[in-house]
C-alpha cells in the first residue's frame, strides 16, 4: 500500500525514531518496522495520521506524486509515476543509445534486461 522506504525517510526527516511514531499514530515500534520493510500494509487510519504527523501527502506515500497523462485510448487514460521511476528515466536519458534502445521496443529492452540480470 506504502512506499516503505518513502514512510522511513519522512520519519528520518521529522527526526523521530520508529518507537516515538509509533507511538504519535497508535502503533508499536514493530508495526513501523513492517510497514518501512513493506511486509504489512497500514490501515487508512494509521495512513491518515502519518501525513498529519510527518507533514507528507497521501500521494507521496502512495507513490503516486506524479502523474502522467498516456496516449492510450482504454482506461485509465493517467498513471503515476513515483518520484524515483522518473529519476530513474532521467538517468537512461542521459545515455542516449541505451534510452533509444529500451524506448523503441520496451518489450525487447525489458527482455535484454531480464537476460542481463539472469
Amino acid at each position: 500500500m506504502i512506499i516503505g522506504s518513502r514512510l522511513k525517510e519522512a520519519r528520518k526527516k521529522c527526526g523521530l525514531t520508529q518507537e516515538e511514531l509509533g507511538k504519535l499514530v497508535g502503533v508499536g515500534k514493530s508495526a513501523i518496522c513492517s510497514y518501512e520493510k513493506e511486509t504489512r500494509n497500514p490501515t487508512l487510519d494509521t495512513v491518515i495520521e502519518f501525513i498529519y504527523c510527518l507533514g507528507v501527502s497521501s500521494d507521496y506515500l502512495l507513490g503516486a506524486d506524479n502523474i502522467i497523462k498516456t496516449d492510450v485510448i482504454e482506461n485509465p487514460k493517467y498513471r503515476t509515476m513515483t518520484k524515483e521511476e522518473v529519476k530513474f528515466i532521467e538517468i537512461l536519458r542521459k545515455d542516449k543509445v541505451i534510452y533509444e534502445m529500451l524506448f523503441d521496443d520496451p518489450r525487447r529492452g525489458s527482455e535484454l534486461i531480464k537476460k542481463k540480470l539472469g
